[in-house]
C-alpha cells in the first residue's frame, strides 16, 4: 500500500512539474487519475471496471497474458476500460500490473489474484505420514487423458528399438486411450501391419514426492509397461537421470522391477541399480506402485511394502545424484525392443492393455 500510494504522489508531482502536448511534450498540467490504484480478486475468471480521468487521450495495457483490456486507447479525457482477468491455476497466489498511459507519464493498478485452492482429499486416499496431496488423476471423465497430460507420438524406436508407434490418442478411428468407469487403458492394437500405442507425459513436474498409480499390467510376450520419470529440463541420457518405478515385460509375467539410472549407473554399462519382485497378480489384479524421492534417498513400494533403495552419496556428483532437479512422469506401453522383446513377440496377445486406475502426487507439508 505505502508503494502505491509513493507511486501515485511521485506521478501527481511528475504530472505538476512536467508537461505535455498533442506530441508528448510536457505539459505543466498533464494527469492521470485512475481508480481503483488496486484490485484483489478471487482466483475465478472475473471483470472490473477501471474509471480514468487524464488530461489528453490515453492508452491502457499490461504485459502480463492472463490480463486483457478494452478499449486499450481513447481519444476522450474520461472513459472505463474493462479488464478481464482469467483464472488462476495455480496454488499460489499471483501479481499483475495494469499501467495507464497519457503522453509521457504512468499511473499503474496493481492486480492481486488468490491462489486456486488445493483439492480436497477425498477421505478414501491414504496419505503418507508427512505429506500432503499436490496432484492427482482419478480419470473419472472424458474419452481421453485431460488437459494436465501430453502425448509422446513417433516410431523411432526410443533408444530401445521397440516396435511400436506411439500416437496421440487415436489411430484411424481405433481409440487407444480410453478413460471408462475410472479407468485410463492404454491399449497396444495392430492396426494396418503397424503396431500402435500410448505414451503420455504429465504437464507438471516436481522434486521430490511421493508419487504413486494403481495399475493392473497387460499379459503376453511383446508386453512392456512402465511408469516412470524423466527431467524436465531434459538435455542427455543417461546424464540428466532416469527413475523407474514400475516395468515389467511379458515374456517374464508378474516380475515387477524398479531401477534409477544416471551416468555412473545405467543399463548400457550393466550397473544400473534395479530391484525386481515377484507379484503373482500383477497382470490379473491391480497393485499400487510407488517412489518415495527425497534428497537424501529413492525408495519404491509395491503395495506398501519397500521394494528399491538407492541413497544419495551426498558427493555433489551428478554423474551418481542428477536427482535434485524437477522430474515428470510418464506411462506407457511399448512393443518388443531390447527388453520387452528380447524373448521375441507374440502378436496374439495382441490388443494388449495396460489399466491405469489413478495416479497421484504427494508434497511434504511445510512442517517436515
Amino acid at each position: 500500500m505505502k508503494n502505491f500510494a509513493l507511486f501515485y504522489m511521485m506521478t501527481t508531482i511528475i504530472a505538476m512539474i512536467s508537461c505535455s502536448s498533442s506530441d508528448n511534450t510536457p505539459l505543466a498540467d498533464d494527469y492521470i487519475t485512475c481508480s481503483p490504484l488496486e484490485i484483489a480478486i478471487d482466483y475465478e475468471a472475473t471483470t472490473h471496471n477501471l474509471n480514468i480521468k487524464c488530461s489528453r487521450e490515453w492508452s491502457i495495457y499490461s504485459n502480463d497474458s492472463w490480463i486483457s483490456l478494452s478499449p486499450t486507447s481513447s481519444i476522450e479525457n474520461e472513459g472505463i476500460a474493462t479488464a478481464t482477468f482469467s483464472a488462476n491455476p495455480n496454488t499460489e497466489e499471483r501479481e499483475g500490473t495494469i499501467i495507464v498511459k497519457a503522453g509521457t507519464i504512468r499511473s499503474m493498478i496493481t492486480v492481486m489474484q488468490k491462489a486456486k485452492p488445493k483439492p480436497a482429499t477425498d477421505p478414501s486416499i491414504v496419505v503418507p505420514e508427512g505429506y500432503e496431496l499436490a496432484w492427482q488423476d482419478e480419470f473419472n471423465e472424458g474419452d481421453m487423458p485431460g488437459s494436465e497430460w501430453s502425448y509422446e507420438t513417433g516410431g523411432n524406436g526410443w533408444g530401445n528399438n521397440e516396435l511400436q508407434h506411439y500416437v496421440a490418442g487415436s489411430k484411424d478411428n481405433e481409440q487407444l486411450a480410453v478413460v471408462k468407469d475410472g479407468i485410463f487403458s492404454i491399449i497396444a492394437k495392430k492396426i494396418g501391419g503397424t503396431v500402435y500405442s500410448i505414451r503420455i507425459n504429465t504437464k507438471k513436474s516436481w522434486k521430490y514426492g511421493y508419487f504413486e498409480a494403481r495399475l493392473r499390467l497387460p499379459s503376453g510376450k511383446g508386453t512392456w509397461p512402465a511408469f516412470w520419470m524423466m527431467p524436465a529440463n531434459f538435455t542427455s541420457w543417461p546424464a540428466d537421470g532416469e527413475i523407474d518405478i514400475m516395468e515389467e515385460v511379458g515374456y517374464n509375467p508378474n516380475y515387477v522391477s524398479s531401477s534409477i539410472h544416471c551416468s555412473s549407473y545405467n543399463h548400457s554399462m550393466n550397473t544400473q541399480k534395479t530391484k525386481e519382485i515377484y507379484v503373482p497378480t500383477a497382470q490379473s489384479e491391480f497393485h499400487v506402485y510407488a517412489l518415495e524421492w527425497t534428497e537424501d534417498y529413492i525408495k519404491t513400494f509395491v503395495d506398501g511394502k519397500e521394494l528399491f533403495y538407492f541413497a544419495n552419496d551426498k558427493k555433489g556428483n551428478k554423474d551418481t545424484w542428477p536427482f535434485n532437479a524437477a522430474f515428470y512422469l510418464k506411462l506407457n506401453l511399448a512393443w518388443g525392443g531390447n527388453w520387452g522383446g528380447a524373448q521375441g513377440v507374440d502378436e496374439s496377445v495382441l490388443p494388449a492393455i495396460y489399466e491405469i486406475d489413478y495416479v497421484r502426487v504427494f508434497q511434504k507439508t511445510k512442517n517436515n
